[in-house]
């Protein structure tokens, strides 16, 4: 992995995110919606309900739309109905690429993330061909400098499943997906804030682009994160600068 840095990577992929922010509200909104429709609007019995909830609350979403949206999922207020779906395929270099989207129409949103993947040079590919290379879980990234005896015996009292020092100094603490509020909730608690932390499905192995060919995957996600449908787009490649 030529001694890629870890913590450059996130802090371009957050900056990346903080830039898309108009599109988040949105994107919010249908996750809430869905995961009161599929686990009720109790979020403290639905764990997908009460994580997208804590991801509003986080972007200071108005509790008004927090609110309606439960009540969209729950059949209390008329709202669009959106189904859930999952495309995979491949990016420059034979990197994996996982596209997460929530719509109404499924026709059109294959149609459109197909074309994505075919005019920035990837390939989509069939129902399972990347996904074994993912893992559903949260990620908690804690800045190079961190007391990493401290993190580690803290991390794991609050339920983490593992934490991994990276080359450049810093520290990601694993959770399972539905424990990752409680254990940022708990490292919070004993001092530790993350500067970066997200429930996604993390690539089991890494493809490295430098270059002409890290430009050009950067462009098909791009293009992938545009589109309407999108909520998350995953993927294996690790861009250098």
């Amino acid at each position: 992995m030529a001694g890629h840095s870890k913590w450059a990577n996130i802090q371009h992929r957050k900056g990346r995110q903080d830039a898309k922010r108009g599109k988040i509200f949105t994107r919010l909104i249908k996750e809430i919606t869905v995961a009161a429709k599929m686990g009720g609007g109790d979020a403290s019995a639905n764990p997908r309900l009460r994580l997208a909830i804590d991801k509003a609350k986080a972007e200071s979403m108005p509790k008004d739309n927090i609110e309606n949206a439960i009540k969209r999922g729950t059949g209390q207020l008329e709202g669009v109905t959106y189904e859930e779906g999952r495309y995979e395929g491949y990016g420059i270099g034979g990197a994996a690429v996982m596209v997460d989207c929530l719509t109404d129409n499924k026709t059109r949103t294959v149609a459109d993330v197909r074309h994505a993947f075919s005019k920035y040079g990837g390939n989509m590919g069939t129902d399972g061909c990347v996904a074994f290379q993912f893992k559903h879980c949260g990620q908690l990234m804690f800045a190079p400098g961190t007391d990493e005896d401290a993190l580690m015996e803290a991390a794991l009292e609050a339920g983490a499943e593992d934490v991994v020092s990276d080359e450049d100094g810093s520290i990601e603490v694993i959770t399972g997906p539905w424990e990752f509020t409680a254990v940022k909730e708990a490292l919070e608690a004993a001092g530790f804030t993350a500067e970066f932390g997200e429930v996604s499905m993390k690539p089991l192995n890494e493809t490295v682009l430098t270059g002409d060919e890290a430009a050009r995957m950067q462009k098909l996600l791009d293009a992938l994160e545009s589109l309407d449908d999108v909520q998350e787009v995953y993927t294996s490649a690790v861009l250098e600068e």
